[in-house]
């Protein structure tokens, strides 16, 4: 059982950035969408398609690398089946970052061919990178680039500007900032965005969001937590007795030998987020 929690973040900065989709929209060929495959959904901004109407779709589900593989494949399947063509990527190693290439050929062959027939046979085809904060766009481009062509930081919120990147061949990206929507109406999503660090941790109550993710893994991963924070198998608790039980299993005591559930919440946040779970997806098609 999870704590009701009411998360909202939309800074300033991400009116400008969305603006600035907005205008650019009309010079670009294609739209390559990242996404975080740990939470397929909740991490893809409802409000692109109004921002980018018309334009055909790369959707790169990135993090493979910390996602349940069999529910990655289903997520695939179901953004294949909307049209998009998608490409699976790590970008810590760079695996299937590459096939970027062959996916904008495919997507944008009418385009190609008709560039040929002008006589612009090496045309630029140009891309608008778009995503949420901290889905890892920053770091697709530099995998891309082959070398730091955009900023990237475990921070959401760093690209701020627009960037043009230019790709070997004839392919042009356009960076830009990540963007939420104004409001979350549905707070799992929020919550989703939160687990994985798309909105920043200053905003939250940290030991409500690390209990309530306790709660959630407790659902589908039980034996990962079991493993990593010594917790009985057998144990039938709520979010925050997990969560109090991992601290006192670390030893994470204060004066009096209260159990320092902070301290606890920001380990258990900041191993989620770097994978030491084991693959986690937090979502299932819906």
């Amino acid at each position: 059982m999870s704590e009701a929690m009411n998360i909202q973040w939309y800074p300033g900065h991400m009116t400008k950035a969305r603006r600035m989709i907005l205008e650019n929209t009309k010079l670009i060929d294609a739209v390559c969408e990242v996404v975080d495959a740990r939470i397929p959904y909740s991490s893809r901004n409802p409000d692109l398609d109004d921002m980018t109407p018309g334009k055909p779709r790369i959707i790169v589900l990135n993090r493979v690398d910390q996602a349940d593989t069999a529910r990655t494949k289903k997520w695939a399947a179901f953004f294949r089946s909307s049209g998009a063509l998608v490409i699976e990527t790590d970008c810590k190693s760079g695996k299937g970052v590459g096939g970027l290439h062959s996916a904008v050929r495919t997507l944008l062959e009418q385009k190609i061919e008709k560039n040929k027939q002008k006589g612009q046979p090496g045309k630029k085809l140009r891309l608008m990178v778009v995503g949420i904060p901290n889905v890892g766009k920053s770091s697709f481009i530099n995998r891309l680039a082959g070398r730091k062509a955009a900023h990237t930081s475990d921070r959401p919120g760093v690209t701020r500007g627009k960037q043009w990147i230019s790709l070997e061949g004839e392919i042009e990206l356009l960076d830009t900032p990540g963007v939420l929507w104004p409001k979350f109406e549905d707070q799992t999503v929020a919550e989703n965005l939160a687990f994985t660090g798309a909105i920043r941790d200053a905003i939250l109550d940290i030991q409500t969001l690390a209990a309530n993710l306790m709660a959630r893994l407790s659902q589908n991963y039980f034996e990962r937590i079991a493993e990593r924070y010594k917790i009985p198998a057998d144990a039938e608790l709520l979010g925050y007795e997990l969560l109090e039980l991992a601290a006192r299993k670390r030893g994470f005591l204060i004066s009096g030998g209260e159990v320092d559930t902070e301290r606890m919440a920001i380990i258990l946040l900041d191993e989620f987020r770097g994978g030491k779970l084991g693959r986690i997806t937090l979502e299932d098609v819906r």
